[in-house]
């Protein structure tokens, strides 16, 4: 979590005492988690972050995801396998349904 949390805490006047009483953990604690030498479970990492009014990844040191570090939905992956086991032919027409439709959503409303 490096030193996020802190500077997070201090740009809001909060102490350590007062974000581990808000988060409800030991203040001496802190340090661990910043230091990363205790675990920093979700649970924990989400307190922290709603009681800072700033995101996990912000805490974390990252901001939002790209596109390319996004993972697709299971859903979509589902689709997707199946997809992979029709014809080439079937293939080509879904896909060539699928890029209209796209398309048509990117230049938006008519």
């Amino acid at each position: 979590m490096g030193t996020q949390a802190s500077e997070a805490a201090q740009a809001r006047g909060l102490t350590r005492a007062l974000l581990a009483e808000q988060v409800g953990v030991a203040r001496m604690l802190f340090p661990d988690y910043e230091k990363g030498k205790v675990r920093l479970y979700t649970d924990i990492l989400e307190r922290i972050a709603a009681a800072l009014d700033v995101s996990p990844a912000k805490l974390l040191g990252r901001g939002p995801l790209t596109d390319e570090e996004r993972v697709p939905s299971l859903r979509l992956m589902k689709r997707l396998k199946r997809i992979e086991r029709l014809a080439p032919a079937q293939q080509k027409a879904l896909l060539t349904t699928i890029d209209m439709f796209l398309k048509a959503a990117e230049a938006g409303p008519p």
